[in-house]
């Protein structure tokens, strides 16, 4: 049986895209790429995939030459034992980037997407044009050192779940669904019809892959390492123009306004009527937003 992993060339509201296996650094990853012009690159979070994006992809695709990447431990990559904390997430994937001849591109990511793309243009600041980053607690950034008990705070829950060792696997092997539609249905905007059947049984199928749920739950249980790696980066505010973009009842509305202090060249605020899945609750306003950005000149350089 075909799947979106084992199908080549396939296509997004009439535009073409294309899956791809990439080997770089010794990890195989998955990566759709499709349309035409500067390189974008796409990343997702959690519970999520590349696919997060397909209802944005085309829209970019007629401006960029567009590059939805599954991380390494999610989707159809590799899950590697080891190695989630975003800054060897990050040499990974530029690693990754480099094999596919990509030295300059724009960079945008989603939840965990965003907790990867703000260390990683930090320290690639000479490659990265532009970053997008969109509705999440960024580990010693945007995240409070502390998550308490509260009638708002239900949203970080899974921080401290998805970090205990092993206990997530037992109890949500062979649940995974329970967990992606509880995610889907509280994390909205009060708007039914968000993700179809076939939508989630694709995020279902990825997570019970071997190491699927693992690879995913790496990230969190590397967030105590990723908060001091970022505390560190934070005496230099970014010098890559950022687009921050938050939900308006979404998982971190305010990132716009947590990241002034952070960067020299910032823009952003909130998408109405948006929980924390924007690629998929607001694709087109998302897409606007984006290329509003993306389009812009070029800034003297930063040096």
């Amino acid at each position: 049986m075909e799947t979106l992993a084992s199908a080549d060339a396939f296509s997004l509201d009439g535009v073409a895209f294309r899956h791809r296996r990439v080997s770089a650094g010794g990890l195989g990853y998955h990566v759709v790429e499709g349309g035409t012009g500067p390189a974008l690159i796409l990343l997702a979070g959690f519970p999520q995939s590349w696919y997060a994006w397909r209802r944005v992809m085309p829209l970019l695709a007629p401006h960029f030459r567009v590059f939805a990447v599954d991380l390494p431990g999610q989707g159809d990559s590799d899950k590697p034992l080891d190695g989630y904390d975003t800054r060897t997430a990050g040499e990974r994937l530029r690693a990754l980037f480099h094999a596919m001849g990509l030295t300059r591109y724009a960079l945008a990511g989603h939840d965990i997407g965003a907790w990867i793309a703000y260390p990683y243009a930090a320290r690639y600041a000479p490659e990265v044009e532009r970053v997008v980053l969109l509705d999440a607690n960024i580990p010693g950034v945007t995240l409070p050192p502390a998550i308490e008990l509260g009638p708002d705070n239900w949203r970080s829950w899974h921080f401290l779940f998805n970090s205990v060792p092993d206990l997530p696997e037992a109890l949500l092997a062979g649940r995974e669904r329970v967990l992606i539609e509880w995610f889907f249905s509280r994390k909205t905007a009060n708007k039914p019809g968000v993700f179809s059947r076939a939508d989630i049984d694709e995020y279902e199928r990825v997570y019970q892959t071997l190491g699927g749920l693992r690879g995913m739950l790496g990230y969190y249980r590397a967030v105590v390492e990723d908060a001091a790696q970022n505390r560190a980066l934070r005496a230099t505010p970014l010098t890559v123009p950022v687009l921050a973009l938050g939900g308006a009842q979404g998982s971190a509305p305010d990132l716009h306004q947590a990241l002034k202090p952070l960067a020299r060249d910032l823009q952003g605020g909130v998408l109405d009527d948006c929980g924390h899945y924007l690629p998929e609750e607001q694709p087109r306003e998302l897409a606007h937003r984006m290329l509003a950005f993306l389009k812009q000149p070029a800034a003297p350089s930063r040096a």
